[in-house]
């Protein structure tokens, strides 16, 4: 048996350390191919609001960690050289998590020196650094973009009238979206009207670019008719669905389900909007008038509903957990179900969605616990069953990488870095490729 001094004995020790330390890190790169396939696929889209949640419920992350781990993941995919890095061993996964918010395929290879040469610290400045000038790049493009907009109208030697202009992007997607709306809303107008007189279409139908003209002139008329004026936040974000009481009982039903603009939404839609909103009775005569309007009133006191945030704490989903969120009813009130705590639960909008309209299933047990199935049946637990973990994961991890050809060492991290100050503002202008404009 071989005698080692103290100093010797720490050596060894700090070997241990670092060799392990690359095992560790060499084995995060076949963990994030994984998770980069699984989100693609969309694998965690079984009531999860993203592949983040999913991680945070399965995994064990905190919500910042798993957002990190698959923006790592994600960016791994068009960076093979920091990759193959970190497959190795060569680079710790907080290095690689710090460039790949700055590399790109074409600065990846002068990134992956950086790394290579510096430790963690020290890549940490160089990347705070490189973000500064992409920065002040952004915002001098963002200001030269703005300083562009125009837009001119004049009248042409035909009396048209001629608009022509450059926008800011996103006042661009405005425009394009409130065109495509208008422009739908007189396709539909254009129809129910040929429809309703029995006339054949008309022989040319206009092209796109007549179509966006007109539907121009319809988003000016609006404009004008409501004075340029949103209304007040209540009536802006207020939806309204009028919903025949049939239909709620029973999606199957005949019977209306719509906007207030006249817009169909499914039975199901109309039952969840139902859970958890302001209720107003209509009852009208079998001509359709109205003969009697009831009171308005909230399927959800404001006493019940305070009780309710109280205990569920949060959405009750598997995984989820956010702060805030709408009231369910177990068992609808169209079909009898009482408007009290033991058969409400707290849903957040996205899992109340899925509860109603994707076929996931919530009930509570006799015990008080609620169970919630996915739409297959499968049960979805609270907390994910335990993965089975070899007898001795180290090694297990070394005999795995020794099969891959892996050879790693305790310097196979280390960089190449030998004491010497660092000059940061010297690294990006020979690095960035826009520091020397």
């Amino acid at each position: 048996m071989e005698l080692l001094t103290p100093a010797e004995d720490l050596d060894r020790l700090g070997d241990e350390i670092a060799e392990l330390s690359a095992h560790i890190e060499a084995a995060t790169a076949p963990l994030l191919d994984l998770i980069r396939e699984f989100d693609a696929r969309g694998g965690w889209n079984t009531g999860f609001r993203s592949c983040a949640a999913w991680l945070g419920w399965r995994v064990g992350l905190d919500p910042g960690a798993a957002r990190e781990r698959v923006r790592v993941a994600r960016a791994l995919g068009t960076l093979p050289r920091l990759a193959r890095a970190l497959a190795c061993g060569e680079l710790s996964y907080a290095k690689v998590r710090a460039l790949t918010r700055v590399a790109t395929p074409e600065t990846e290879e002068r990134l992956l020196a950086v790394g290579r040469a510096g430790t963690a610290a020290h890549v940490e400045r160089i990347v705070r650094g490189w973000r500064r000038v992409d920065r002040i790049a952004e915002a001098r493009e963002d200001a030269q973009r703005h300083k562009g907009r125009a837009l001119h109208v004049y009248q042409d030697e035909d009396g048209m009238v001629v608009v022509r202009g450059r926008l800011a992007p996103e006042v661009g997607a405005v425009l394009v979206q409130a065109l495509a709306a208008a422009r739908e809303t007189l396709y539909q107008r254009s129809h129910e009207k040929n429809v309703s007189a029995e006339t054949p279409p008309m022989e040319e139908p206009p092209t796109r670019a007549q179509q966006q003209a007109d539907a121009l002139a319809l988003l000016a008329e609006t404009a004008l008719h409501h004075g340029i004026d949103p209304g007040t936040p209540g009536e802006r974000y207020q939806v309204v669905v009028h919903v025949d009481a049939p239909v709620l009982a029973d999606p199957d039903a005949p019977g209306q389900s719509v906007l207030e603009d006249g817009t169909h939404v499914s039975a199901e839609t109309s039952r969840r909007l139902a859970c958890d909103a302001t209720r107003v009775v209509m009852r009208h005569s079998p001509d359709g008038r109205v003969v009697e309007v009831g009171a308005r009133t909230r399927t959800i006191p404001p006493a019940l509903r305070r009780a309710l945030q109280h205990r569920d704490r949060g959405c009750r989903f598997p995984g989820c957990g956010l702060p805030f969120g709408q009231g369910h009813h177990l068992r609808h009130w169209a079909h009898g179900g009482p408007t009290t705590l033991s058969n409400l639960a707290l849903l957040c909008r996205r899992h109340h969605r899925a509860v109603h309209e994707e076929g996931y299933q919530v009930e509570r047990e006799p015990g008080g616990e609620l169970r919630f199935r996915r739409p297959d049946g499968w049960l979805l637990p609270e907390v994910p069953p335990p993965a089975a973990i070899p007898a001795d994961p180290v090694q297990a991890l070394r005999a795995r990488h020794e099969a891959q050809g892996l050879r790693i060492h305790p310097r196979t991290a280390m960089p190449g870095w030998l004491g010497e100050g660092l000059d940061v503002g010297y690294a990006i202008d020979v690095l960035h490729p826009l520091a020397a404009r």
